[in-house]
């Protein structure tokens, strides 16, 4: 059964045999999960309107707060040992839980769809500067038959398979490039002690930042239903996040910065290299 090699499972509680995710193993599923354009879009929103230091100051507040959310929604899912979804049984009914549950399909679908695009979109783009063909259709598909393997896999198969073996080296690496990508040849001193051209507060900032991190609380029990105990799924869970997500909002705010990214066009073209980066 592929439930008994990989750890894949209903809605009924996880037994314990499946229950084999300790800590470093969910750490690096959210280290993988926390990699998102999305996350380097929204730091980048924080500035001009916020210094440097008060745009970190914002993401600092946000990710810990968001982050310890997060934390409590895993270890919950943890003890419970069923997706998040069949959670929402306990305050609202099984039928009271219908309604979100299917929000959050959609939710899941529409996110699927958009990080599918981007994908496609930035291998066709790389595919164009090297063989001289697009080709947005094909990878589309490419990529959706490797989402349809992941999926396949279940957060067991998942974390052993893809994370441990590619993702754990692979991830990094893409990360530390753009980091430095945005960082070559910038003034870091006159970057942080230009002055921020207002309309936005630090909790303001924050509270962005905090949006960004609990999107995922609803997904947190879906993972860590199959974690070993409630203590690793939380620390895995908060801090496998944290990194991944307080490294790329700072890199979305000094990448503005230090690229000068203040016009549309500019912004549509480091865009696209972040995401040719990504998929290389």
């Amino acid at each position: 059964m592929h439930d008994k090699v990989e750890g894949s499972w209903g809605i009924d509680p996880v037994p314990e045999r499946l229950r084999v995710l300790g800590a470093l193993d969910t750490g690096l599923l959210w280290g993988n999960l926390g990699v998102s354009l999305l996350v380097i879009v929204a730091g980048a929103a924080l500035v001009p309107a916020l210094s440097l230091p008060d745009a970190l100051a914002a993401i600092v507040l946000g990710c810990v707060i968001g982050n310890l959310m997060l934390a409590v929604a895993a270890a919950i899912g943890a003890d419970a040992r069923v997706p998040g979804m069949v959670l929402l049984r306990a305050p609202l009914g099984r039928r009271g839980s219908y309604l979100p549950t299917g929000i959050n399909v959609l939710q899941g679908l529409g996110w699927s769809v958009f990080e599918l695009l981007i994908i496609a979109t930035a291998a066709a783009a790389l595919s164009d500067k090297i063989f001289g063909f697009g080709a947005r259709w094909l990878w589309t598909l490419v990529f959706g038959l490797v989402t349809l393997a992941l999926a396949w896999m279940g957060p067991i198969g998942f974390v052993r398979r893809f994370v441990r073996r590619i993702a754990v080296w692979a991830v990094p690496f893409a990360v530390i490039y753009l980091t430095w990508w945005a960082l070559d040849g910038a003034d870091l001193r006159a970057l942080w002690d230009a002055p921020g051209k207002g309309g936005l507060s630090v909790w303001q900032g924050a509270d962005v930042v905090v949006g960004i991190t609990v999107s995922w609380i609803p997904y947190a029990a879906d993972y860590t239903r199959f974690s070993r105990d409630r203590r690793g799924s939380f620390l895995g869970t908060g801090l496998g996040y944290l990194v991944p997500d307080a490294w790329l909002l700072a890199l979305g705010a000094i990448l503005v910065l230090s690229r000068s990214l203040s016009d549309p066009a500019s912004q549509e073209a480091a865009q696209r290299h972040l995401r040719s980066s990504r998929c290389s």
